[in-house]
């Protein structure tokens, strides 16, 4: 906050421009006492808010620090820089102040130089003569003891603020943090270490909710847009008080040609090509680093620089690279960044960003780290275009360590569910760094494909479709539409569209996919035959089974040559046209089948996923040949494993259980039919919702076994493996 401090000091004594959000000239003055009100009892804030937005329960905890016959206490505002310590510390002050029954003191502790001038201004206040006063300047007595002697024998109860307390050693060496029975103290720090405040009471500060974000918008520029318009734009700035207090002034004091704030989200969102970080710093009244967003944290990095942990500053900067979103503690195991940053010196650097509240845990299921967005985005942008190589390497590096290089089917991993947003920072850091190698980028938009992969195959489809989407995008801004990762990302998207129902999308998506690969790489390259494994599966369920299964045939042929015949992709795609209704003119398919389950069986091991595919299909070929009687145990075994290795309402156990519907049904089995229906329609609901083409089959199918008919359709529920 901006402001100026008319402080005074007794006799000849000085007071200095201070380092923290005390503004000051320097002032002589001279006689025995002071004119004009005295600078301790004025809050040094240039821009309080204009109404204090949330807080309530700080607010409540602090109000009974200062009731009538309150003492002996310290309390400890902590929290990021920007995020309203001192807005918190002044509405306090303004209470305990109202009735004149506390005074309010208000001291700058940024530096020992300030709050030392600052104390003993204090203790001017409370009664201390001249003499003393000189004596503590000029060393011949202790001056903190001095100023406590006044404060214990203040015949008003106070409050004691010392803002800006960020270098804690300047209380603690100095023995300026006591208690008092005659008055409370309450401390502004980003220093968020126990070990600082062992006899105090520590409150955290953080951002503000959405609608009170929203709010701080519309008291500061009540006419520029709707609650909602606020909404948006207070998270796009993190819901941060310093940087919703730039956005708002800065809108309230345009002239010309003021902007709404749809017009600000839009710049914010850089689509007019202005850095959002130097638009929210236009909002300033001044250039003091304290108040903008781009200069706020480099006061803690110095902290941690002179403090011995260079070292904390180049993590910031890797951190700075992925989003704000928890990030999994677990990635930052094995990180390095060369002499920079040690890998030996990953703990204290992290150490020291927790302890300066430039970064914070979160506890739950994954022990993760939360950094503010604005924080990283003014981060990255000031991180020196010769670090952002390295960095950018060492955050896809490590992504890539945490990613498996062949996801498996099955439960979800909750560290790597987290890995989504980071990601995607990456490639947009990435975007906008060209000092940024292709390889780098490459390993980064690798990192997509991979959790892409993953999040298909543990059946959240919309994740898997939304990711890849923006990955896509971003990777074709860097490395162009034809790179073979960028072409595999939109096969990938092509096949979620397939698993969310829009089948026709899906299939028109994969064809223009196809034919930018045959176009790009070939007709014979391994991204082309994924891509017409992603457009089988559209043709199939549409209906266009001549035109399916010779891209099948065509898929087999290619991974026979390039790969061999027992290549568990090879033997994968043998085992799609099984899924097809063969005909009655190919009876072979079931025999076909049994000799393909068995080769899996030898090549793979029993459990492989696609030895488990292929025992699904199995079931699923005898069934349409008319042997369903044979059919039978073989569905149930299927059934039966993939409850096993994946549980019951993973989609390919969904579609296992159809499948065995089907072949009771087929059998008579009208009864057990109806049970493990209703359990498919149940799953369906849960995993797809009730309107996907699926869940709607699943309950036809329900219909047709209770009124004891023989279901029309296949036996998979449409589903298949892919």
């Amino acid at each position: 906050m901006t402001g100026r401090n008319d402080g005074r000091a007794e006799g000849q004594g000085r007071v200095y421009q201070a380092s923290g959000d005390m503004h000051i000239s320097e002032h002589h003055h001279h006689g025995p006492s002071w004119s004009g009100p005295d600078s301790v009892r004025l809050p040094a804030v240039g821009r309080p808010p204009v109404v204090l937005r949330d807080r309530a329960d700080i607010m409540a905890r602090l109000r009974a620090a200062v009731v009538v016959g309150a003492g002996n206490e310290v309390l400890v505002l902590h929290g990021l820089g920007g995020c309203g310590k001192t807005a918190v510390a002044y509405a306090l002050f303004q209470e305990s102040n109202a009735d004149g029954q506390r005074l309010g003191l208000w001291v700058n502790a940024s530096d020992q130089g300030t709050l030392r001038a600052g104390m003993l201004a204090v203790a001017a206040d409370r009664g201390a003569g001249q003499g003393e006063l000189v004596a503590a300047r000029s060393g011949l007595r202790a001056a903190a003891d001095l100023v406590w002697e006044y404060l214990d024998r203040s015949d008003r109860p106070w409050l004691l603020v010392l803002d800006n307390a960020d270098e804690p050693a300047v209380l603690r060496d100095g023995g300026w943090l006591r208690t008092s029975p005659r008055g409370t103290v309450l401390v502004t720090t980003r220093q968020a270490s126990v070990h600082w405040w062992q006899t105090a009471e520590l409150v955290h500060v953080g951002v503000l909710p959405r609608v009170e974000a929203a709010q701080v918008l519309c008291d500061l520029a009540p006419e520029r847009g709707s609650a909602e318009e606020a909404a948006e734009i207070a998270d796009r700035l993190g819901r941060l008080p310093l940087a919703l207090t730039l956005a708002g002034g800065f809108l309230a004091h345009q002239f010309i040609q003021p902007w709404s704030m749809s017009e600000y989200g839009r710049h914010l969102r850089g689509d007019q090509g202005i850095d959002p970080i130097t638009l929210i710093d236009q909002g300033a009244a001044g250039n003091d680093s304290r108040h903008l967003v781009s200069g706020t944290w480099q006061l803690s990095m110095d902290h941690l620089v002179a403090g011995g942990v260079p070292e904390a500053v180049a993590l910031l900067r890797l951190l700075a690279c992925w989003s704000s979103d928890p990030l999994p503690l677990s990635l930052l195991a094995g990180a390095s960044l060369g002499p920079s940053l040690p890998a030996f010196r990953v703990e204290p650097a992290l150490k020291g960003l927790l302890d300066h509240s430039l970064t914070e845990l979160v506890d739950g299921r994954v022990r993760s780290l939360r950094t503010h967005g604005v924080l990283l985005d003014s981060v990255a942008r000031g991180t020196p275009g010769d670090e952002r190589e390295p960095l950018a390497a060492a955050a896809a590096g490590l992504l890539a360590a945490a990613l498996p290089e062949v996801p498996e089917r099955g439960a979800a991993d909750a560290g790597r569910s987290r890995m989504g947003p980071h990601v995607l920072a990456l490639l947009r850091r990435i975007r906008d760094w060209p000092e940024v190698l292709p390889q780098t980028a490459e390993a980064a938009l690798e990192c997509a494909l991979r959790l892409v992969t993953a999040q298909h195959r543990v059946g959240d489809y919309a994740s898997s479709h939304a990711l890849g989407t923006t990955a896509g995008a971003l990777g074709e801004k860097r490395l162009g539409g034809d790179h073979p990762l960028v072409l595999s990302l939109r096969q990938r998207v092509g096949r979620s569209l397939y698993r969310l129902g829009h089948f026709e999308e899906a299939e028109e998506f994969c064809r223009e996919a196809l034919d930018d690969c045959e176009r790009a790489l070939g007709p014979a390259a391994p991204v082309t035959l994924d891509t017409c494994v992603a457009l089988f599966r559209p043709l199939r369920q549409l209906g266009r089974t001549a035109d399916a299964v010779a891209l099948m045939s065509r898929v087999v042929e290619g991974r026979s040559s390039a790969l061999g015949p027992f290549h568990p992709l090879t033997l994968l795609a043998r085992s799609h046209p099984l899924e097809v209704d063969p005909g009655p003119e190919l009876d072979a398919a079931a025999p076909t089948a049994m000799a393909l389950l068995a080769e899996c069986r030898r090549e793979l091991g029993p459990r492989h996923q696609i030895t488990m595919a292929v025992e699904l299909n199995c079931p699923y070929a005898l069934h349409f040949t008319g042997r369903s009687i044979d059919a039978l145990p073989l569905a149930r075994k299927a059934l039966r494993h993939h409850e096993e290795v994946y549980g019951e309402e993973y989609p390919i156990t969904l579609a296992a259980r159809h499948l065995l519907v089907n072949v009771l049904s087929a059998v008579g089995e009208q009864a057990e039919a109806v049970v493990h229906a209703e359990k498919v329609v149940a799953g369906r609901q849960r995993v797809l919702g009730a309107e996907h083409l699926w869940t709607r089959a699943a309950r036809e199918l329900l219909d047709q076994c209770r009124a004891g008919g023989r279901p029309a359709g296949d036996g998979h529920g449409d589903e298949g493996q892919g």
